[in-house]
C-alpha cells in the first residue's frame, strides 16, 4: 500500500476546503489597487495618490489568549485581534493600513475552525477599508498537537512623509488622552490565565471566557477623526507592558509623561484580576493595558473638543520636565 502525505497527518484537502470558504469574503477587502487575486506566489499592491508615500509596516500575534479560544471553541473574534495588534501599531505613526497577510499554523487543519479564525481577519480588514492580499496556512503534525493552532499577521501601511508622528513635536504643558480599550486586548494572557483557572465561571453575567475574548479594539477611525480636525503629537498604543514600557517610547529625552491614574478608568475585570491575584499596581499597569488602549498627545486647548468627539476618552496626564520618561501618581 502507497504511503499518502495524509498519512503523516497533513490533509490537503482540509487546506482546499479553507481556501473555499473564505475567497469569496477576502475577495470582497480587495480595491482596484489590488493586482492579483487570492492563490498566486506573491501579492501585488499599487501605491498611488501620494507624494512622498512612507511605507510603515508591523507583525504580530494574539499570544496566548489564543489558548482561551480554543478551549472555549469560539474562533470567530480571535482574528479581530491579529489584525488589530498589527494596524493599530502602524498606526501610531499616522499611518492608514493598505493590506494584511496572515499566517495560521495548526497540527492538523480543520477547514471549519481555520476559516472562521480568518474570517475574523476579514471582518477588521472591511472595517477599516484594508486589503487581506494574501496568506499562509501551515499544517505541521508534531509540531503543534491536535486542535491547536497559532496566528500571527502582518500590515503594511502609508503616511505622507510631511504626516508622520514621531513623538518629536512633543512638548511641555500638552496633554495626554486616553482612548478606551475593550478590555485586556491581546496582552498578559499567560498571568490571566495563571489566575482565572475556569474560563467557564460566571462573571457580570456571562461566561468569564466571553470578557477574556472581547476582541482588540480598532482605533483607525477614531485616530483619523481626529486627525480631520487637530493635529496629534504623540500616539502610543498600550500593548504588553502597559503604559509603564509603551507611552516612554514617545516621550523626547527631558521630557515626562506625568499620569494620575485616578483618572483611569479600569475595567471591573482588571480589578477582579488584581484582587483574586493580590498583584501589585506596579505590575498591573506594567503588564495590562489596565482600559488605555491607546494614549495621544494633543494641545491643551484641543483637549476638550477632542474628548467630545471619541466616547468615553479622558485626560489623563500632562507633559512635564522631568529627567524620567513617565511618573504614575498613585
Amino acid at each position: 500500500m502507497m504511503t499518502t502525505y495524509k498519512d503523516s497527518g497533513v490533509d490537503k484537502e482540509e487546506g482546499y476546503q479553507t481556501v473555499s470558504k473564505i475567497k469569496d469574503e477576502v475577495s470582497q477587502t480587495h480595491n482596484p489597487n489590488v493586482l492579483n487575486n487570492i492563490g498566486s506566489f506573491g501579492a501585488f499592491y499599487e501605491l498611488s495618490g501620494y507624494k512622498k508615500p512612507i511605507l510603515v509596516s508591523g507583525t504580530d500575534g494574539v499570544g496566548t489568549k489564543l489558548r482561551i479560544a480554543l478551549d472555549s471553541e469560539i474562533y470567530d473574534t480571535i482574528g479581530i485581534d491579529c489584525f488589530a495588534m498589527c494596524a493599530n501599531d502602524i498606526l501610531c505613526h499616522g499611518a492608514k493600513p493598505l493590506f494584511f497577510l496572515d499566517y495560521l499554523a495548526c497540527g492538523n487543519l480543520d477547514s471549519d475552525i481555520a476559516s472562521k479564525i480568518i474570517l475574523g481577519i476579514v471582518k477588521a480588514c472591511k472595517e477599516t477599508k484594508t486589503a487581506l492580499i494574501g496568506g499562509e496556512t501551515a499544517e505541521m503534525p508534531g509540531m503543534y498537537k491536535k486542535g491547536d493552532y497559532d496566528v500571527a499577521g502582518f500590515c503594511v501601511g502609508v503616511v505622507e512623509k510631511e504626516d508622520i508622528i514621531d513623538g518629536t513635536q512633543i512638548k511641555k504643558d500638552q496633554v495626554i488622552i486616553s482612548l478606551p480599550s475593550s478590555g485586556f486586548h491581546s496582552n498578559g494572557y499567560s498571568l490571566i490565565r495563571k489566575i482565572f483557572t475556569d474560563i467557564n465561571e460566571n462573571f457580570e453575567g456571562q461566561p468569564l471566557y466571553q470578557t477574556l475574548l472581547t476582541p482588540t479594539r480598532l482605533y483607525q477611525n477614531d485616530i483619523f477623526k481626529i486627525l480631520e480636525k487637530y493635529p496629534l503629537y504623540g500616539i502610543a498604543h498600550i500593548t504588553g507592558g502597559g503604559i509603564i514600557e509603551n507611552l516612554p517610547r514617545i516621550i523626547p529625552n527631558g521630557l515626562c509623561a506625568n499620569i494620575s491614574v485616578s483618572s483611569i478608568h479600569v475595567p471591573s475585570i482588571m480589578k477582579e484580576l488584581q484582587k483574586r491575584g493580590k498583584i501589585s499596581n506596579d505590575e498591573m499597569f506594567g503588564t495590562f493595558n489596565m482600559g488605555v488602549g491607546m494614549c495621544i498627545i494633543v494641545d491643551e486647548e484641543n483637549s476638550l473638543p477632542i474628548l467630545n468627539l471619541i466616547e468615553g476618552s479622558s485626560i489623563i496626564g500632562n507633559i512635564t520636565n522631568n529627567s524620567k520618561k513617565i511618573i504614575l501618581n498613585f
